[in-house]
């Protein structure tokens, strides 16, 4: 099958910027029903003008996307500039369902979508999160408990003016996306670019963010044990390099959540991180560092070249944090190269 159209600019003129896009798009064909589009926030003002402007110019009605401070392209991260990227994927509109913004922890898109659901049994989803609601988690994992096992790739919408989704439209304030038919063929990986560092624990004392017990020892002590002397004679030098991981319930490949050491009360021996915990969580200590994040990532994309086989990639979306790109592993695009050198060149927004 014939790969994604797809396209990536840089200017601050909207009709610039769309010109751009359809010179390296080409024909587009009347099967193309569904427009992915990133932009950096400094167009963040510019999105329901450069929107209008596409769907005239493509055809394309359907869109999803979000705003960010850098945008993915094929083998190129892109920070600091207006920037803009736009992939149209030709799937029959039987094979997927706009997810509008999910404000609050309601069923709305399994309530409205019901006989799809039950019909085209979807499992992948792409989805924005708005970081200004506090209950984003709460709505992803309604959302996918409300199709059955939905499993989602995505981000949260990042900007220094608007927060800014596209859904069928501007939208802000939830989450927002595209849930695909089970029948869609997808591959997903995940890296973290961090190594545990000591065993899994339980949480035995909590309140809200902070842990007070772990495994029935004071949180600090069992963190110093995992850290290693060194470390420990100096907790300042744990900011930024190790963090709380949250494993991840029923996950076959290990998969955790790496939340930041937010705070450490040496008193009372206590540890506040990046996420609410409870009793009976599991948690566990991690390093990052700029080779165990290039190992892993290499890791996930053998892995993924693996599970492909001969199956030809016909594009692909691809998300990272602000940690990650040009802070970790250098300015020159290093990270998205590493895609192409383990996938080769395809399409790729994110």
């Amino acid at each position: 099958m014939s790969r994604f159209l797809y396209s990536y600019a840089t200017g601050s003129d909207p009709r610039e910027l769309v010109n751009t896009s359809l010179s390296q798009l080409g024909d587009i064909p009347a099967t193309a029903s569904l427009g992915v589009i990133y932009l950096t926030d400094a167009l963040a003002r510019e999105t329901e003008h450069l929107l209008h402007l596409l769907e005239q110019a493509t055809g394309v009605r359907q869109w999803i996307g979000t705003v960010g401070l850098g945008v993915a392209a094929t083998g190129i991260e892109i920070y600091d500039q207006p920037a803009m990227v736009v992939m149209l994927l030709d799937y029959p509109e039987e094979d997927f369902r706009l997810i509008p913004a999910q404000m609050e922890g309601r069923e709305s898109f399994a309530r409205d979508h019901r006989q799809w659901i039950a019909e085209r049994t979807p499992t992948f989803g792409v989805i924005h999160g708005d970081p200004t609601n506090p209950s984003a988690p709460e709505l992803i994992e309604n959302l996918s408990a409300s199709v059955g096992e939905g499993f989602f790739v995505g981000g949260l919408t990042s900007s220094q003016s608007l927060q800014i989704q596209i859904s069928n439209g501007i939208v802000s304030g939830g989450v927002s996306g595209v849930m695909f038919a089970g029948s869609v063929d997808v591959l997903a990986g995940h890296t973290q670019g961090c190594s545990p560092i000591g065993p899994i624990h339980e949480v035995s004392d909590a309140r809200g963010n902070v842990i007070a017990e772990i495994d029935g020892r004071s949180a600090l002590s069992v963190l110093k044990e995992d850290v290693g002397e060194v470390l420990a004679r100096d907790l300042n030098r744990l900011g930024g390099y190790v963090f709380a991981g949250l494993p991840i319930s029923h996950s076959d490949t290990g998969d955790y959540l790496v939340r930041n050491l937010i705070g450490i009360d040496v008193t009372r021996e206590m540890i506040a991180i990046g996420e609410l915990v409870k009793p009976g969580d599991s948690i566990m200590f991690c390093r990052r560092d700029g080779n165990t994040a290039r190992a892993d990532m290499i890791q996930m994309l053998e892995t993924l070249k693996q599970r492909a086989g001969d199956r030809s990639i016909r594009g692909g979306v691809y998300y990272s944090c602000l940690g990650r790109g040009r802070h970790q592993f250098g300015e020159d695009s290093e990270e998205l190269k590493m895609i192409t050198e383990v996938l080769g060149d395809f399409p790729l927004a994110g």
